[in-house]
C-alpha cells in the first residue's frame, strides 16, 4: 500500500503516518499475547484467548480496528485516480469487519482459536457445514418472501460428490454428517488397481512406542536402509512438524553422498519446487529422491511411475490434543452421549490414513510398499477398522520379507546408478 500510495497519490494522503499506525498497532496487539513458542494455539472460549488478559487483548484489537477506519478515510479520498485505491479500500474495510466479528464471542457452533509465532493468527471455524451447504443447495427452510417455486427449483439440483476418501464406512457418514445430507445415496466402487499385486504394507514390530524419544530416529533409520536399496523414490509422510526435521536432518546429515541420492525436506523449499524436483529426480539414469513432508503432502501429491516406490508413515495420524476444531467437535459429541474416539478421532485417523497411503499407487502399473512405523495397527483392537480403511495390499510379516520385496523393487532400478545402491 505504501508504494501505490507514494507513486499514485503523493502528497494526498500521509501513506507513511497511516502505515507506521497500523504495523504499531499490528505489534501491540501481538505482544498482548506475550513470549510463547512459535506455532503455540491458544484456545478462545470468551473474551479473550485463555491465559490472555482480557482487557489488554480488547483493547490490542480495538487499536488495529482504529487504524483501519483511519486508512480507510485515506484511501476514500483517492479511489477515483486508481483502480489499486479501491481495491485497497475493500481490503481494509473487509479486515475492519473481521475486527468487530472477534470483538465478539464465537457463536456455539463455531470454534475460534489464535496462533502464535512472530505475528498473530486469529481463526474462526465452524462445527461443521451443514447450515451452509443447506443453503447453498436452497435445501434450508423456505423463505416465506421467495417467489412461489424458488426453493423447490433450487432443491431439485442433483449434487455429486466423488473422492477416494469420503469415508471408511459404507454409507460414508464420516462426509454425509458434517454436510447435513441425511437422505443422501451413497456408491463405492472398486479401485481399478490390483493391490494385492502392485502393493504392499509393512508394519515394522520391532520399532519403539510411536511417540517415544527415540522414535523418529528410528523411523529415519528404516527410510535410509530401505531409500538405499531403492535409489531414493521414497516419500516419508510425518504427522507433526517435529518429527519431520528430525527425521529431515537425519537423512540429510547420514547419507553417504556419493550415493547420488538427494534428501529433500519441506520448508527447505517452495513445495511447488520440491515435488518438481521429486518427479523428475529419478530421470535418466540418476538415482531418486527421500522427500520428508508433513500435512500438506498427506494428499494432493500425485507421482506415478518409478519416481515413488516406497511411502513411510511415521506413525498413526490422530489429530493433536491441542486441534480446536477437534476438540470443539468432541466436547459436542460428548454432551450428546457419543464417544469422542469412536465417531470423531478414529474416522479422522482412517481417512487421513488413507490419504496417506493413496500417495503409492497412482497408475494400473504402479509398484511399490507402504510402510506404518506403528505397531498400534497390529496390536490394537482399532487397527483392523484402521487396516480395513486401506487398500487391500499383501502383507509383509518381517524384515526378512521387508528385505526381499525391497529387493524386488531394485530389479527396476537403471544399470549404471553409484555404486552402493
Amino acid at each position: 500500500m505504501l508504494g501505490t500510495g507514494l507513486t499514485l497519490a503523493r502528497g494526498l494522503v500521509d501513506w507513511q503516518g497511516l502505515v507506521q499506525r497500523l504495523e504499531t498497532a499490528a505489534r501491540d496487539w501481538r505482544l498482548t499475547a506475550g513470549h510463547r513458542r512459535s506455532g503455540v494455539r491458544l484456545r478462545w472460549d470468551g473474551r479473550s484467548p485463555q491465559g490472555l488478559d482480557a482487557e489488554s487483548w480488547g483493547a490490542g484489537l480495538d487499536g488495529v480496528a482504529q487504524t483501519l477506519d483511519a486508512l480507510s478515510q485515506g484511501l476514500d479520498q483517492v479511489t477515483e485516480l486508481a483502480p489499486d485505491f479501491q481495491r485497497l479500500l475493500e481490503r481494509a474495510q473487509a479486515l475492519r469487519q473481521l475486527c468487530d466479528r472477534f470483538q465478539q464471542e464465537a457463536d456455539g457452533e463455531a470454534v475460534r482459536w489464535v496462533e502464535v509465532s512472530a505475528a498473530l493468527k486469529v481463526i474462526q471455524a465452524p462445527l461443521d457445514i451443514a447450515q451452509t451447504f443447506l443453503r447453498l443447495t436452497g435445501s434450508a427452510v423456505p423463505d416465506p418472501l421467495a417467489p412461489p417455486g424458488a426453493v423447490a427449483a433450487a432443491a431439485s439440483r442433483a449434487w455429486v460428490f466423488t473422492s477416494a476418501t469420503l469415508g471408511d464406512g459404507p454409507d460414508l457418514r464420516w462426509f454425509t454428517v458434517p454436510c447435513g445430507l441425511t437422505a443422501a445415496r451413497t456408491l463405492r466402487v472398486d479401485s481399478p488397481f490390483d493391490y494385492a499385486a502392485q502393493a504392499a504394507l509393512y508394519v515394522p514390530e520391532h520399532l519403539s512406542e510411536p511417540g517415544s524419544p527415540g522414535h523418529a530416529h528410528e523411523v529415519a533409520r528404516l527410510v535410509l536402509d530401505a531409500a538405499r536399496r531403492i535409489g531414493g523414490r521414497t516419500l516419508v509422510l510425518t504427522t507433526t512438524l517435529n518429527a519431520m526435521r528430525s527425521i529431515g536432518e537425519f537423512l540429510q546429515t547420514h547419507l553417504d553422498s556419493g550415493l547420488g541420492l538427494e534428501v529433500l525436506v519441506q520448508g527447505q523449499s517452495p513445495k511447488r519446487r520440491l515435488m518438481e524436483r521429486f518427479r523428475t529426480g529419478s530421470q535418466d539414469g540418476q538415482a531418486g529422491c527421500i522427500l520428508v513432508a508433513s500435512a500438506s503432502f498427506w494428499e494432493g501429491f500425485d507421482v506415478p511411475g518409478d519416481a515413488l516406490q516406497l511411502v513411510v508413515i511415521d506413525k498413526l495420524p490422530f489429530a493433536p490434543p491441542d486441534d480446536p476444531v477437534m476438540e470443539a467437535r468432541g466436547q459436542r459429541l460428548q454432551a450428546q452421549g457419543r464417544s469422542v474416539f469412536t465417531d470423531l478421532a478414529l474416522p479422522e485417523a482412517a481417512v487421513t490414513l488413507k490419504q496417506g497411503a493413496g500417495r503409492l499407487i497412482r497408475s494400473e502399473t504402479d509398484r511399490g510398499i507402504l510402510v506404518v512405523c506403528d505397531h498400534r495397527l497390529t496390536r490394537k483392537g482399532y487397527g483392523m477398522r484402521l487396516l480395513s480403511a486401506l487398500p487391500p495390499m499383501r502383507r509383509i510379516t518381517g524384515a526378512e520379507d521387508f528385505e526381499a520385496a525391497l529387493q524386488g523393487l531394485r530389479q527396476d532400478l537403471p544399470e549404471d546408478l553409484p555404486p552402493g545402491l
